[in-house]
């Protein structure tokens, strides 16, 4: 399977792509994202292409792995999207890969946190930012595998309080 990765408002219809993927992510890992599926159903049109807006803002980019079909379209596969909430620091979050293009053998998530990490430093960012649930084992291996660390933040998880949120962090100098 070949992918690319590719800037997250390139197209007219890529905020229902975003949708559509948004959805997914719901589906798959509800834990990982800070809605519900049915909060995210209910928004109409302006939400979606105001998501597009602002993840092309200064300071901000998203990105979508794109399973190359041949026709030069392709199927959004996974995201990561990348913030700068304060200078020195950049946030990831929005981080997905369907469960069918998962695997370190295909590369999807390791090729995306490649160019989050590139812009980052890009930013001048020394250090990349992110939160991951307790309970989401797989992802915090992921990132351990990367060079994250635990920093000892915690924060409650906005959609069950009684569960947390692990702060990791990657120096980037």
């Amino acid at each position: 399977m070949t992918y690319r990765i590719e800037r997250i408002g390139r197209t007219d219809t890529d905020w229902e792509r975003l949708r559509e993927v948004r959805l997914a992510q719901l589906m798959d890992t509800p834990m990982a994202f800070l809605e519900t599926y049915e909060t995210a159903l209910a928004h109409g049109d302006e939400e979606w292409h105001s998501r597009i807006r602002r993840v092309n803002e200064p300071g901000s980019v998203g990105l979508a792995a794109v399973h190359d079909d041949g026709t030069g379209a392709g199927e959004w596969v996974g995201t990561m999207i990348g913030f700068t909430p304060e200078p020195g620091t950049a946030l990831l979050v929005g981080v997905w890969v369907h469960p069918e293009h998962r695997g370190r053998e295909r590369g999807v998530t390791d090729t995306m946190l490649d160019a989050i990490v590139a812009w980052a430093r890009e930013t001048g960012a020394r250090r990349l930012l992110l939160t991951v649930h307790e309970d989401n084992a797989r992802a915090a291996a992921f990132y351990r595998r990367r060079g994250f660390e635990l920093t000892g933040g915690t924060k409650p998880y906005p959609l069950d309080p009684a569960a947390r949120e692990l702060e990791m962090a990657l120096p980037l100098v």
